[in-house]
């Protein structure tokens, strides 16, 4: 299943599954923008490589797509139970709508009620889950998933497209 989207600033993005060869490209995406999340949530003292923690942290549990503009790898996202576990877009391609068509391939996919936690200090990622109709609906500090010697605080963001279509013909 794939789909494609016209942007004006990033040309064509086409998201297709995620194949065994995109293993490398998806690391670089994630080991650049996991430096960049962290920068102003927990800290980079936090930061692991996708290699370390994939597995542990179920980066292959549910569905995996990756996108890709031009025919160059521009990000990836991961659900899992109409959970979002995984999104993130080339560090070099960020506010290009790389990690919005993500999402809402994802979401087209997903069935209603879906949720995803985003990390405190990280606005871009709020504002684009916030813009794209999810609410915040608990806001809790732990250990951070995947590197739990650090504190971090999330906030859980829930999407439900029933509520929102019936909203929406109000």
């Amino acid at each position: 299943m794939g789909c494609v989207g016209r942007w004006s600033r990033a040309g064509d993005i086409s998201i297709r599954p995620y194949s065994d060869d995109d293993w490398n490209q998806i690391a670089r995406i994630h080991d650049a923008a996991r430096l960049d999340e962290l920068r102003h949530s927990v800290g980079v003292e936090a930061f692991l490589t996708l290699e370390q923690t994939a597995e542990a942290e179920g980066l292959f549990d549910g569905q995996l797509w990756v996108a890709e503009v031009d025919g160059t790898m521009a990000g990836f996202v991961a659900l899992d139970d109409n959970e979002v576990t995984w999104l993130y877009a080339d560090h070099r391609r960020y506010r290009q709508g790389i990690g919005r068509a993500l999402l809402r391939h994802a979401l087209a996919t997903a069935g209603p009620g879906v949720e995803v936690t985003v990390l405190d200090g990280n606005p871009a990622a709020l504002g684009l889950y916030l813009s794209e109709g999810f609410t915040v609906t608990e806001t809790r500090t732990g250990s951070l998933a995947g590197n739990e010697s650090f504190t971090a605080t999330g906030h859980i963001m829930h999407h439900d497209a029933e509520i929102r279509t019936h909203l929406d013909h109000i």
